[in-house]
C-alpha cells in the first residue's frame, strides 16, 4: 500500500479563505497551485497508474493541467466525484483512499475545482417550466371539476433523466400550442353555462335500475312496430345476474333478467329520455361467442325499443325518445331475453347500461339553475351595467388568480372584464357567456400554462434571492400533488407566511389523498411503474423457454422451411407439412399458460405504489425498498407469485414466508416485466436498471449497430445455451466488456424471475445460475444476498442515487456540479436518520435549490409583469 500523508487538517487551512468567501472562477485564485499541493498526491498514490503520468485510458488524463482554468474542468471533475462515490475508482483489488483521503479530494473538488461556496449554494439554472400532461390535467380539473384528457389531446411530453418535468425538454411545439387553444375552449364550454337557466336535467346510473322478480306485462315484449323475438330460455351460465360495473350495471346476454327503477316528474309536461348502453366482452384468443340477446328498454309498461344485439365489440348504443308525462312516478326498465338457440359461452357478452338522462318538462317556467352554476357564479347576476362590470371583474379577479397561481395585476384584469363585456354585449349573448370567453383567454395563457417564479427583493447578506411566495406555493404544490395550490396555501403567500410554516404544510400535504399523485408520478417513472400498462409480453414465447417441445421447434421449422418457398412452387408434401406443423402448433398455443391479464398488470403497479406509499408514509427506512420481509398482494398477484394464503381482489400488505426471494422493489413484477424483452428476460436491461435506479451509476449507451444478443451464436447452438453463456460470448467485443461486467451480474441475479416475473428454476431444461459479483469486488450466490449487499454494504450508494432521483423530480431540471454539496449534505442527513423519507423530503423543501433561484437577467423581470397575447386580444 503507498505512504498515507494527514492531508485533511492541511486542506481545511489552505481552503479556509474559501470556504469564507465564494471563489470567482474568472480570476486568478491559485487553483492550479491547490490541485498540486492537495490534490495531486492522493491522485499520484491511486489514479494515475491508469489516468496520469502519460496515461490516459478512457480518455482521462488527471495530471495534464498547466493552468487555473484548465484545473476547473467540472466535466472531468464530475466524472470523479461520480466513480469515487459509487467506489468504481479505483477498481476493486487496487489501493483505495481512506476516508479521511477520500474526504480531503471531495472537498478540495467542490471548493476549488467547482468554486462552491458552502455558505450561499447555487440554486442553479432554471428553465421556465410549463405544466406536463399529467399537471395540467389536474391543474383544469382543480380549477373547473373538469377530467380533461390530457393523455389522448396532448402530444406525449419529452423526458429528461427519465422524468416528465424536466423544464429543459418540456418544448412547445406549434401543435401543442393549437391543442392548448383547443383545450382551453372545451374546457371552459363543459364547465361554465352561458345561460342562467336550462331545462332540467337527472341523470340515473345504470346501478340504480335493480331486478324485478314479477313479470312485465305483456304489451311490453315489444313495440308495437316490431314482432316479438323467441321467448326466453334457462339461464345456463354460472353466474348471477345484473353485475355493478362502477355506476353502470351489466346485463349478461345468457341470462333473462329484468330491471327496472322510477322517475319522479315534478310537473307534467314533455320529457326527453335518453338511454346510453355500450355492448363489451371478455377478449379471448382465436374463440368466438355466436350468442344473441333481445334487450327491450320500456317506459311505463310499453315497450320503447326492442334491438337484437349479437357481439358487438364494445358498440356504444343511445337512443331517444320523447313522452307527454303526468306529475308522479313513471317506471323505467330493461329486460333482456337470450335468444336461442345455445351457444358456447366464451366471451361473457354483456350490455352495459351506463345511464338514462331525464329532460324536462321543456316548459320554460319549469327551467333550473345549470348545475354548475352556483361554483361560477355565486350570486344573482346585476341589472345595471356597472354592477355587472364590477361583478365581472370579481369572478375574473378569483379565477385568473388561481389559474396564474398569484394575484392578477390590475392591467391584465381589466382586460379581462373588457373581453367579457364585449362578449356579452353580442345579439343573444349573455354575461355567462362573455365571462366563460374570458375565461377561455385566461387558459390560453402563458401565465396558465407556465410557471411563473419570480424572486423577491435581494436581502443584505443574500447571493441569491428568495422565489417568492406564491412561486414556493406553486413549486410545493406541484412537487408533492402534481396540481396547482390550494387555498390554504395561497392564503399563507398572500399573507407572507408560507415559509414560517413550511414544514406543516409539508406534513399535511403528504396526509391529504392528492399526495397519492407524488407516489404515482414518481414511482411511475422512477421505477417504470407506469409502462406495466403497455409493455408487450409474448406469454407462448416465455412458456416454451420453460417448458421447451420438440414438437413447437419442428413445427417452426417446418413453418420457416415451407415459408421461404414461392406458394406456388409448393409440392403437396409442403402443404401438408404446414398444416401438420400448424396444427400441432396451435394445440401447444392453446395449452393453458400464465397471461399477462389487465387485472395481474393493475396489480403489479399497485404493488410498486403501494409499497413506496407504505415506507414514505409511515416514515420507515428507505432501505426497505430495496430489502424487506413484505410486500403488497391481491389474490391475483399471489397466485402469480407462488405465495398462498391471498384472497380477494383487495391489496394488502402481506409478511413473506421466511426466506422468500421477494420483498422490495427488484423483484416486484413492474421491475421485472419492464425490464424484460417481449419474449425473454434481459439481464442487460435489467441491470441497467439497477445501476441507474438504484446505484446511480447508469453505464454509457451501447455503441451504435451493436449486434443483438441473438446473433452471438447460430440458432441451432443458441437453442442449447443459457442466458448467461450468450451473454459471456456476446461481451467478447473488447468494447462491450467493459460494461456488460457492471451490468451482467446485477441482471443476470434476476434470472430465477421470467420476463412476466414469475419464479423459474430451470430455462430450456436447464438450471439457472445466479452467482456474481459486484464491479466493487462483493460477491453474491443468489438476490437474497445481492439485496442484502445492496442494503448494507452498498446503502449510501442508493442514498445517493435516491436523492439525486428525488431531487431532480422536485426541480425540475437536471443536477449539475453546483448540487453537489447540497446532495452531500441531504445524504448525510438521511443516513444520520435511518434512511427516513421525511428527512430527505424536507431537506429537499428547505434547500436553496428548492427555494432560491438566480437573479433572473432584465428581460425576463420584465416579461414577468407582461399581458399575456391571449388577454390583449
Amino acid at each position: 500500500m503507498p505512504h498515507r500523508r494527514p492531508r485533511l487538517a492541511a486542506l481545511l487551512t489552505a481552503l479556509a479563505c474559501a470556504a469564507a468567501a465564494r471563489v470567482q472562477a474568472q480570476a486568478p485564485d491559485g487553483s492550479l497551485a491547490s490541485f498540486e499541493k492537495v490534490a495531486q498526491p492522493i491522485l499520484e498514490d491511486y489514479c494515475y497508474n491508469c489516468h496520469g503520468d502519460g496515461n490516459r485510458k478512457d480518455g482521462v488524463d488527471l495530471d495534464a493541467f498547466t493552468s487555473d482554468s484548465s484545473v476547473r474542468n467540472r466535466a472531468l471533475w464530475m466524472r470523479v466525484v461520480r466513480n469515487v462515490r459509487v467506489g468504481i475508482m479505483p477498481p476493486a483489488g487496487e489501493p483505495r483512499p481512506d476516508a479521511e483521503e477520500e474526504k480531503t479530494l471531495m472537498t478540495w473538488i467542490k471548493l476549488r475545482a467547482f468554486s462552491l461556496d458552502p455558505e450561499h449554494p447555487d440554486p442553479g439554472r432554471v428553465t421556465l417550466r410549463r405544466l406536463n400532461r399529467i399537471e395540467y390535467r389536474n391543474t383544469v380539473r382543480d380549477l373547473t371539476g373538469v377530467d380533461f384528457d390530457t393523455l389522448k389531446e396532448f402530444p406525449a411530453d419529452d423526458t429528461g433523466q427519465g422524468f416528465d418535468d424536466i423544464a429543459d425538454v418540456l418544448t412547445v411545439s406549434p401543435i401543442l400550442l393549437e391543442r392548448y387553444l383547443d383545450a382551453a375552449q372545451t374546457v371552459i364550454a363543459e364547465a361554465v353555462p352561458t345561460e342562467s337557466r336550462v331545462e332540467a336535467a337527472e341523470v340515473i346510473a345504470g346501478r340504480s335500475f335493480a331486478p324485478v322478480a314479477a313479470a312485465l306485462p305483456a304489451a311490453a315484449a315489444a313495440p308495437a312496430a316490431a314482432p316479438a323475438g323467441p321467448g326466453p330460455k334457462a339461464p345456463v351460465f354460472a353466474r348471477p345476474a345484473p353485475m355493478p360495473s362502477g355506476r353502470s350495471l351489466d346485463l349478461s346476454y345468457y341470462t333473462p333478467v329484468t330491471v327496472a327503477t322510477d322517475f319522479r316528474a315534478d310537473h307534467a309536461g314533455r320529457y326527453e329520455v335518453d338511454v346510453k348502453l355500450m355492448a363489451v366482452e371478455k377478449y379471448v384468443d382465436d374463440q368466438f361467442d355466436l350468442n344473441r340477446c333481445r334487450l327491450t328498454f320500456i317506459i311505463d309498461g310499453k315497450a320503447a325499443v326492442s334491438q337484437e344485439f349479437v357481439r358487438e365489440s364494445d358498440k356504444d348504443f343511445d337512443f331517444t325518445f320523447t313522452r307527454d308525462w303526468a306529475k308522479g312516478a313513471h317506471a323505467l326498465a330493461f329486460r333482456v331475453d337470450p335468444l336461442g338457440p345455445d351457444k358456447p359461452q366464451l366471451r361473457n357478452l354483456r350490455l352495459r347500461v351506463e345511464n338514462v338522462t331525464v329532460k324536462g318538462p321543456d316548459a320554460r317556467e319549469y327551467w333550473v339553475p345549470p348545475a354548475n352554476y352556483a361554483r361560477f357564479f355565486p350570486r344573482k347576476v346585476p341589472y345595471f351595467g356597472f354592477e355587472r362590470r364590477r361583478y365581472a371583474a370579481e369572478l375574473l379577479d378569483s379565477f385568473a388568480t388561481r389559474a396564474y397561481r398569484r394575484p392578477v395585476d390590475t392591467q391584465t384584469l381589466g382586460r379581462l372584464v373588457d373581453m367579457a363585456t364585449a362578449t356579452s354585449a353580442q345579439p343573444g349573448s349573455t354575461f355567462e357567456a362573455g365571462i366563460a370567453q374570458a375565461m377561455v383567454a385566461v387558459l390560453a395563457s402563458p401565465r396558465f400554462v407556465f410557471r411563473e417564479e419570480p424572486p423577491e427583493p435581494l436581502e443584505a447578506g443574500q447571493v441569491y434571492p428568495m422565489i417568492d411566495e406564491y412561486a414556493l406555493a406553486t413549486r410545493l404544490s406541484y412537487f408533492l400533488w402534481s396540481t396547482m395550490p390550494d387555498d390554504e396555501l395561497m392564503a399563507l403567500a398572500s399573507r407572507h407566511e408560507l415559509r414560517r410554516n413550511l414544514q406543516a404544510q409539508v406534513t399535511r400535504m403528504l396526509a391529504d389523498p392528492k399526495s397519492a399523485q407524488f407516489v404515482d408520478n414518481f414511482t411511475g417513472q422512477w421505477l417504470e411503474a407506469r409502462d406495466i400498462g403497455t409493455v408487450q409480453i409474448n406469454p407462448f414465447a416465455i412458456y416454451l423457454r420453460e417448458h421447451p417441445s420438440e414438437t413447437a421447434e419442428k413445427a417452426l421449422e417446418t413453418f420457416q422451411r415451407v415459408n421461404e418457398i414461392p406458394e406456388a412452387q409448393r409440392t403437396a408434401r409442403d402443404k401438408a407439412d404446414f398444416r401438420s406443423a400448424r396444427k400441432a402448433f396451435f394445440a401447444l398455443y392453446r395449452l393453458p399458460k400464465a397471461q399477462l391479464t389487465d387485472p395481474l398488470r393493475d396489480a403489479m403497479r399497485e404493488e410498486t405504489e403501494m409499497d413506496f406509499n407504505y415506507v414514505v408514509r409511515s416514515d420507515r427506512s428507505l432501505l426497505e425498498l430495496i430489502d424487506c420481509n413484505y410486500t403488497f398482494l391481491n389474490e391475483v398477484l399471489a397466485r402469480h407469485y407462488g405465495i398462498p394464503g391471498v384472497t380477494g381482489k383487495q391489496m394488502r400488505r402481506v409478511i413473506l414466508p421466511p426466506g422468500s426471494p421477494r420483498g422490495g422493489i427488484l423483484t416486484q413484477g413492474t421491475t421485472l416485466t419492464v425490464t424484460s424483452n417481449p419474449t425473454r428476460t434481459s439481464p442487460v436491461k435489467r441491470g441497467v436498471f439497477i445501476l441507474d435506479a438504484i446505484l446511480g451509476a447508469k453505464p454509457p449507451p451501447p455503441p451504435p449497430n451493436l449486434p443483438p444478443l441473438e446473433d452471438a451464436a447460430p440458432p441451432g447452438k443458441l437453442r442449447l445455451m443459457t442466458l448467461r453463456e450468450n451473454l459471456k460470448l456476446h461481451a467478447k467485443n473488447p468494447s462491450c466488456a467493459a460494461c456488460h461486467l457492471r451490468m451482467d451480474p446485477l441482471g443476470l441475479a434476476l434470472e430465477n424471475f421470467n420476463a412476466m416475473g414469475a419464479w423459474r428454476d430451470t430455462e430450456y431444461n436447464r438450471p439457472i445460475d445466479t452467482a456474481g459479483r459486484l464491479i466493487t469486488g462483493e460477491k453474491f450466490a443468489n438476490i437474497q444476498e445481492l439485496k442484502h449487499l445492496l442494503a448494507t454494504k452498498r446503502h449510501r450508494d442508493f442514498y445517493y442515487c435516491f436523492t439525486e432521483k428525488l431531487m431532480t423530480y422536485a426541480l425540475g431540471r437536471t443536477l449539475d456540479y453546483y448540487d453537489v454539496d447540497t446532495v452531500d449534505r441531504l445524504v448525510g442527513a438521511l443516513e444520520a436518520s435511518g434512511g427516513r423519507p421525511s428527512v430527505l423530503l424536507r431537506g429537499i423543501v428547505e434547500s436553496a435549490a428548492f427555494q432560491e433561484r438566480r437573479p433572473p437577467p432584465r428581460e425576463e423581470m420584465a416579461s414577468d409583469v407582461a399581458v399575456p397575447a391571449t388577454a390583449e386580444n
